[in-house]
């Protein structure tokens, strides 16, 4: 740059450091000087090149062998001072004011909701890799579920084929659910590299982009939802009555919702995609160990000991923190419910439940209200 006193002239170190910034002067000289009354830096010969020479005694090797940091002796120099004050008094010129708005983002509320839903609406379609395949798998896992189960709906003749009604709903929105958990990781961990690029411009606000973010699954979980319904219902053979279509249908939405909120959770909650990963695990396992199939809620009497009474409420009190926990109970309610078995003789074991109905078996045996 040119001014009053000539050529300005900038010197940097390796990783970007200042260790120069100040008039060239005649013949170098203002430079010159300036490197030359550091500590233990060699005076510059006559007729040398001062480029040569400041980028010989400003090296690597020569900071080692003077024990100085060139990047610190300039900060801790009158000439870094009268720079600073230079560029304080340019960057407010008289009569300025600053900038001041009146809002911190340039649209109110609903229009950054959106303004991300549509966001999100594009990224979605355009993202088959991530929708086309978790919808593939839903089909074709519906499909093996229904051959598993084929006709099993209604042939509820012993305790065993109880069992196959409930864990045929059980198993399915587990796998499905853990799929589509597992699926939405890679998906919004990329995502979110954008969201904060984007927030920090001050384009939207998180919650924005958080309730776009969620709202945009809405439909395509509800589709997944419809098409799992219209492949098992048939073939598993259940009861064809709109009450009970209506809970077996809002059973698996609902797992699919929360199963795919749990895996943005996860990637909102920890810093990288691989923690995601090895915490989601975690969950996997809890899940299902606490839904109240595997270990199903012991039955309590008043001959009960308090031991039996303690492990029943802390059961209860874990089971609740898992969302899983409430399919059994709708798996009842969509399919079992108002069947009466009194006239099938083997239907229930021997543990006092010979004469209680499907509703009541499940009730004491689940914990289904």
């Amino acid at each position: 740059m040119n001014d009053q006193d000539g050529f300005k002239l900038l010197v940097l170190k390796n990783g970007g450091r200042i260790i120069y910034s100040g008039p060239l002067g005649q013949h170098s000289s203002f430079v010159i000087k300036y490197f030359e009354d550091v500590p233990g830096v060699q005076k510059i010969r006559d007729n040398y090149n001062p480029a040569t020479w400041i980028l010989e005694v400003t090296s690597t090797t020569a900071e080692a062998e003077l024990g100085i940091d060139f990047a610190q002796v300039y900060k801790n120099s009158l000439l870094y001072q009268n720079n600073k004050a230079l560029v304080i008094t340019l960057s407010a010129p008289p009569d300025s004011k600053e900038l001041h708005f009146t809002t911190r983002f340039s649209q109110n509320g609903w229009g950054q909701f959106k303004s991300c839903l549509w966001k999100q609406h594009l990224s979605y379609w355009r993202s088959p890799s991530y929708n086309l395949m978790r919808s593939m798998y839903l089909v074709i896992a519906s499909l093996l579920f229904g051959i598993l189960f084929w006709d099993q709906g209604r042939n509820i003749t012993n305790q065993q084929s109880l069992f196959n009604v409930l864990g045929a709903m059980y198993s399915a929105s587990i796998f499905l659910g853990i799929n589509n958990c597992t699926s939405v990781l890679p998906y919004v961990s990329t995502e979110r590299s954008v969201l904060y690029r984007e927030r920090f411009a001050g384009m939207y606000g998180s919650w924005a982009y958080a309730l776009a973010q969620v709202t945009i699954e809405v439909p395509y979980l509800l589709a997944q939802a419809i098409v799992f319904l219209i492949i098992t219902y048939p073939m598993i053979g259940y009861y064809w009555s709109a009450y009970k279509v209506f809970w077996y249908f809002y059973a698996m939405f609902c797992t699919l919702l929360y199963f795919t909120y749990l895996g943005m959770l996860l990637i909102a909650m920890t810093p990288s995609f691989p923690v995601a990963a090895i915490l989601q695990s975690l969950f996997y396992v809890m899940f299902n160990l606490f839904a109240g199939f595997l270990i199903p809620l012991p039955p309590l009497s008043l001959q009960s000991s308090e031991s039996e009474q303690d492990h029943h409420i802390w059961l209860i009190k874990i089971s609740v923190t898992d969302p899983v926990v409430f399919i059994l109970p709708i798996a009842a309610n969509s399919q079992v419910v108002g069947l009466d078995v009194l006239s099938y003789s083997n239907i229930l074991d021997s543990k006092g439940y010979a004469y209680f109905t499907v509703w009541r078996y499940t009730e004491e045996y689940y914990g289904v209200w």
